[in-house]
């Protein structure tokens, strides 16, 4: 887990707001109680609006687009839909070349956050179990199939995605989640499981080791954001009062 910044806590209590936006007062007074300095909250807003992470208008600070695409991106994480899986697997094949090195990194990181692993250089796979939106930057890059595996399906999973090494993390958040008793310690907590929680490959049940922690974690941190927005709310009120 990583250690609560103004930053972080601001981010944080952003990302998991809805609409994503809050007066200045209530945020440093969340981060007041989160055992932040003023000063230092003050500070981070400004250069988080100079770096493009946050807009301020009348007040009122909230996410950038960027940021926004992030909050959506969490939510359906922390919220999946997925489809009854046949065996069958989809498969990206990049078939256009010439992009710049920069291009490339950004192909590659649309690629991880839609799930997809890949099975060698310019060859990316994952069990279709849910639907997989490239967006037209990475989608004219790729040829796409549906494919089915000869070899084990289990093991490639665990080769591509390492189910078992995000089983044990999850279990170990989950563990921490029971022995935290402060606010500002199941704040680290519920912001390190919600980054978990993104990582989650989302592979079929089939695929997965027995006693899947993924519900589980997905349950626990939702209850601590209920948890949360309801602390929060409370400051709002004070904050305006």
């Amino acid at each position: 887990m990583r250690k609560l910044t103004a930053r972080s806590a601001i981010l944080s209590a952003l990302l998991g707001a809805h609409p994503a936006e809050a007066p200045v007062s209530w945020i440093v007074s969340v981060a007041e109680e989160l055992g932040l300095q003023q000063s230092a909250v003050r500070v981070a807003l400004t250069r988080m609006v100079a770096m493009g992470d946050l807009e301020r208008a009348n007040g009122v600070y909230r996410l950038s687009d960027r940021l926004i695409e992030r909050q959506r991106r969490q939510d359906a994480s922390v919220s999946p839909v997925e489809r009854a899986w046949r065996g069958e697997w989809y498969l990206a094949v990049v078939t256009a070349v010439g992009d710049d090195a920069a291009a490339r990194t950004a192909f590659r990181d649309t690629m991880r956050t839609r799930k997809l692993a890949e099975l060698r250089e310019g060859v990316w796979t994952r069990p279709a179990n849910i639907d997989v939106v490239l967006g037209p930057e990475a989608g004219r890059r790729v040829s796409v199939f549906s494919a089915v595996p000869q070899d084990s399906p289990e093991m490639m999973a665990e080769a591509l995605f390492a189910p078992q090494l995000w089983a044990r993390e999850a279990e170990q958040l989950l563990h921490a989640f029971t022995t935290s008793a402060s606010m500002r310690e199941r704040f680290e907590v519920a912001a390190a499981a919600v980054r978990h929680i993104l990582d989650d490959p989302l592979l079929p049940a089939a695929l997965l080791p027995t006693d899947w922690p993924g519900t589980r974690l997905r349950a626990e941190y939702a209850a601590f954001r209920t948890e949360f927005m309801a602390f929060a709310e409370q400051l709002l009120v004070t904050s305006d009062a």
